[in-house]
């Protein structure tokens, strides 16, 4: 009597295995943010006058987090999902620890950028990972982005906090040694896989052509492209453009931090609703009104103070947010389940590389033209990735070519 073939990781019955996939997402975005929601406090202890002048110094994170997805992705599919996880989770908290030991910017620069490497690791390898034995991956991908989301969240939270109670250093430090807990916590209820990815058996869940699929592939990563810019310079400027309009009205960093936490709190509730409607109808004119949203949103909160910058941020960042599940969503359903972590890292590599541009610029732009004038150039690019998600394959496409 012959064994029958092990299977690989299977999440369908591993509640706390995909909860703490969703936790690593969470970890993954809470980890890239606490410079930003930190940069004022810290910028005052490295003798910086303002800081905008120190923002720049975190551009390598950005960086690396999106170059460091091609080679996280090759390895997530080649070596197996679990050891790549295991990685990721000690590497983030070993490089928050070394973050917050750091004694002037550059030693802060080259600990943000090895922070950036290890979180490099989530998207191409955590993602597919949970998804792969997904009976409904829109509404899986929208938990896990409601997860990452929530992480944003945290970050601003908890770092205001933290840094009113304990200092900015405890803000990178007390993370970080969670994070190692997480890990150990994952390898305990994480069995080993018995084959890597690269060597299973599958096939995609719906057949492009080659030329369809090529095209499908650019979309998506151009769009991930402008997408990821606004993310950026929402996500690092919330902080301070809060800051700002607030001003006269509320001034404890800990209260202007709660107030953050509840605009990406509320707004990461897109996601999950997102997620579901992906399940249901077709991705190209979803994803285009969704995008169309934010143009509006993103003009009126310009000019807009107190109270009132608080509802128009919480809304244009629902839309934003919401826009993020399209690109996996598009990957699980074109991909190879054995592929799927190369063709993210890839696309991750270009979108998160060029987009860590936003997080060098930001300092420097709100310094010479203002929070005003970056909102309505953030208009301009929510219009420029609505006129690419056009040219996506339309629902015909698919269905021409057939399913499997």
């Amino acid at each position: 009597m012959t064994n029958p073939t092990p299977s690989p990781v299977s999440l369908q019955n591993s509640r706390p295995l995909a909860v703490l996939l969703n936790v690593a997402h969470a970890v993954d975005h809470m980890f890239l943010l606490i410079f930003a929601a930190s940069v004022a406090t810290i910028a005052d202890e490295f003798g910086f006058a303002k800081w905008e002048d120190l923002m720049p110094y975190g551009v390598g994170a950005f960086f690396l987090f999106g170059i460091g997805a091609l080679p996280a992705g090759r390895l997530g599919d080649l070596w197996g999902r679990r050891v790549m996880m295991l990685i990721f989770f000690s590497g983030m908290g070993a490089a928050a620890l070394i973050t917050s030991m750091a004694q002037n910017a550059w030693q802060l620069a080259g600990a943000l950028t090895l922070l950036g490497a290890f979180a490099s690791i989530y998207h191409p390898v955590g993602v597919p990972m949970l998804v792969q034995h997904a009976k409904n991956p829109g509404a899986t991908i929208g938990v896990n982005g409601l997860a990452g989301n929530l992480g944003i969240a945290v970050a601003a939270l908890l770092t205001g906090f933290l840094i009113k109670w304990l200092g900015w250093r405890a803000a990178f430090a007390i993370p970080g040694v969670l994070s190692i807990a997480c890990g150990l916590t994952f390898a305990a209820v994480c069995p080993r896989e018995t084959e890597a990815p690269a060597t299973r058996k599958g096939g995609a869940k719906v057949a492009l052509s080659p030329a369809a699929l090529a095209r499908a592939f650019l979309v998506m990563t151009t769009a991930a492209i402008t997408a990821s810019l606004l993310f950026n310079l929402t996500t690092n400027g919330n902080g301070q453009l809060i800051t700002e309009r607030f001003r006269g009205i509320i001034e404890d960093p800990a209260t202007l931090g709660i107030l953050l936490g509840v605009v990406y709190a509320v707004a990461s509730i897109a996601q999950v609703v997102v997620g579901r409607l992906i399940d249901r109808f077709a991705l190209k004119p979803l994803y285009f009104w969704i995008v169309i949203g934010q143009i509006p949103l993103l003009f009126a909160a310009a000019n807009a103070q107190g109270w009132w910058l608080f509802v128009l941020l919480t809304a244009s960042m629902a839309f934003i947010f919401g826009a993020i599940p399209f690109t996996d969503a598009m990957i699980v359903r074109y991909v190879d389940d054995r592929l799927r972590s190369r063709v993210a890292g890839m696309r991750l590599a270009v979108s998160f590389s060029i987009s860590s541009i936003a997080v060098w610029a930001l300092g420097p732009m709100v310094k010479s033209l203002g929070f005003g004038t970056i909102l309505m150039v953030m208009a301009g690019i929510a219009a420029c990735t609505a006129s690419i998600v056009i040219l996506l394959p339309g629902e015909e496409s698919d269905t021409n070519v057939g399913h499997r």
